[in-house]
């Protein structure tokens, strides 16, 4: 029996997962946006009073939006508590992860989804925060760094 659980274990592992798909349409890799009069988009910058949750991948507004990895999405996400034109987004689970994605209007809020597949649309950050680098924000749900798996 123990063994069982170990096997499952090491099965679902982050590391045995591999590195996630291009996020971003018409990118050929997973760009972490830079700094600008917004701030920067690596993981733990700072912002304000607190430090950066996530990381912030280059993405242009209206581009198509892929899963990062098979699993199912299992609920929106909403960054902001007020109502903006960018306050969407997804929890995705799966392989061993799970996290959440910001910014984006989802093809759907539940159900399965492969790597790679259209997840939706990145939704016009320009219009709210203009001059930013457009992008798609990702978090752990357990709010460690996933850098290493874009």
């Amino acid at each position: 029996m123990v063994f069982t659980g170990v096997l499952l274990a090491v099965l679902i592992s982050p590391a045995l997962a591999g590195s996630w798909a291009i996020i971003c349409a018409g990118k050929s890799s997973n760009e972490i946006r830079t700094c600008d009069s917004h701030g920067c988009g690596q993981y733990t910058a700072q912002r304000n009073h607190r430090l950066h949750q996530g990381v912030d991948v280059l993405c242009s507004d209206g581009s198509t939006v892929h899963a990062p990895f098979t699993g199912m999405i299992v609920g929106q996400e909403k960054p902001f508590k007020n109502r903006n034109a960018i306050n969407n987004g997804v929890r995705i689970s799966g392989r061993g992860f799970c996290i959440k994605m910001f910014y984006i209007k989802p093809v759907r809020y539940k159900g399965s989804i492969k790597k790679g597949e259209k997840l939706g649309t990145l939704l016009p950050l320009q219009k709210v925060y203009p001059g930013i680098q457009s992008h798609v924000h990702i978090e752990n749900c357990d709010l460690t760094d996933p850098t290493v798996h874009l």
